[in-house]
């Protein structure tokens, strides 16, 4: 069964560093708003592309998020990401254990 517990590190890992790398993506657009950026930028436009969509889910499920025009829905993303890889890495590192 060492297969099988490499395998699921491996898993384990990729997931972690793509969940990391989100992460690092979300803290990006989040302090692009804080300056006035060029909308046609092709580094913003991408920002924009992979968060935006998940910020307005975020804020139709949650309204409350939007507090006097502060926007707080990249906190709860940030905290979701953090939950699920907390709760990804005990569940692959329990599966990989027990076999």
């Amino acid at each position: 069964m060492f297969v099988v517990d490499v395998l699921l590190t491996e898993i384990w890992r990729l997931v972690s560093w793509l969940l990391t790398l989100y992460t690092w993506v979300v803290i990006a657009a989040v302090l692009i708003t804080w300056v006035n950026p060029d909308p046609w930028n092709p580094i913003v436009r991408f920002l924009r592309r992979v968060t935006e969509p998940v910020f307005a889910r975020i804020r139709r499920w949650l309204p409350f998020v939007v507090i006097g025009g502060l926007d707080l829905s990249p906190l709860v993303l940030l905290i979701a990401i953090q939950f699920a890889d907390r709760v990804i890495t005990k569940a692959l590192w329990q599966l990989a254990r027990g076999f």
